[in-house]
């Protein structure tokens, strides 16, 4: 086979012109790559041979970093990134998490996935002492966000120094709101609170309503000895349970309400349960007609306190009800709220 050598100049100048044939036959050319494979239509270059540089002409004015590429369009972006929270990533997403109140600012706009629990509401004090209701746990994607400092506000839980238990402290994520969990009803204001999630009333009285979620459990009425028992506090994903009344027989204890149940999100990066509910409180009495304490609900909802027992608080940054109080007790503070915000990278 003849061989066909092209040879730039030694001085660099003159203009060497192929013409292809004005015929409709293809003519092809077939160029071996730097292993003396030839290469034709089906074969790829590995990058590795590549060498030099584009022109500036071709790529448009930018240059390639962490956060700036060049799109397919022939546009250079700029990646979105934020700061604000403690900052991870976990697959695809990077990860904004506040446990306590900061600003979550954009490098431009874009859309955000967001979970905002606010602070959960106090046990009431005891006997029968309600559980507190959940802090309102509200979550969303493709929330639109501006390149500005937004705010964020971490919710405190609720405390008990007496009475209905204290109200639980909003949470706040740009415009979204979510409210705090209603104190659980106990001795002085025995009805429970509104809230995010509505406390659980108190032996005898009624359930506090919700302003998001889910109210509680109304206590067991005072004029049946074996219907003893408290409310429980409203959780995210459920109603605060209902007191259970003894049998006819004084061996068998009636049940304070459980807790309602939280919701599960994966937004930290792996699944975990928000905003339960707290149990109501309850004891034993002298007269036989016994009572046992409420669960906590799943999602950091705290157990009602039994005979002289303390309410349990709510589990912190899970906007969880603190459990309602035994026998002159107080009930559990409620646990405070979070804020999570996550976007793809």
């Amino acid at each position: 086979m003849a061989k066909v050598k092209i040879q730039g100049h030694a001085s660099g100048t003159g203009i060497l012109t192929v013409t292809a044939p004005n015929t409709s036959t293809d003519r092809t050319i077939t160029l071996p790559d730097t292993t003396g494979t030839l290469l034709d239509e089906n074969s790829s270059l590995p990058a590795a041979n590549l060498t030099g540089t584009v022109a500036t002409a071709r790529l448009g004015t930018g240059t390639a970093s962490s956060l700036n590429y060049l799109r397919g369009d022939n546009v250079w972006a700029t990646l979105f990134s934020a700061t604000g929270g403690t900052i991870t990533t976990s697959g695809a997403y990077t990860i904004h998490t506040f446990t306590s109140s900061g600003t979550f600012t954009p490098s431009k706009a874009s859309t955000v996935d967001y979970l905002v629990v606010a602070g959960g509401g106090a046990g009431g004090e005891g006997s029968h002492g309600g559980g507190g209701g959940a802090g309102a746990a509200l979550s969303a994607t493709g929330f639109a966000v501006a390149a500005t400092g937004l705010t964020v506000t971490v919710g405190a839980g609720g405390g008990n120094a007496g009475g209905q238990g204290d109200v639980g402290s909003n949470s706040v994520f740009s415009s979204i709101t979510a409210n705090g969990g209603g104190g659980g009803g106990g001795a002085g204001a025995a009805s429970g609170g509104t809230g995010g999630c509505g406390g659980g009333g108190a032996w005898g009285n009624t359930a506090g309503a919700a302003s998001q979620q889910n109210a509680g459990s109304t206590g067991a009425p005072t004029n049946f000895g074996n219907s003893r028992g408290a409310g429980a506090g409203g959780g995210a994903g459920a109603v605060g349970g209902a007191y259970s009344p003894a049998s006819s027989s004084k061996g068998t204890p009636a049940s304070s309400g459980a807790g309602g149940a939280g919701v599960a999100n994966s937004y930290s990066g792996s699944s975990v349960t928000y905003a339960g509910g707290g149990g109501g409180g309850a004891l034993f009495t002298a007269d036989g007609w016994n009572t046992t304490a409420g669960a906590g609900g799943a999602g950091g909802g705290g157990a009602g306190g039994q005979d002289s027992g303390l309410g349990t608080n709510g589990t912190a940054n899970t906007g969880g009800g603190g459990g309602g109080g035994g026998y002159q007790t107080d009930g559990g503070a409620g646990g405070s709220g979070i804020v999570i915000i996550r976007y793809l990278t």
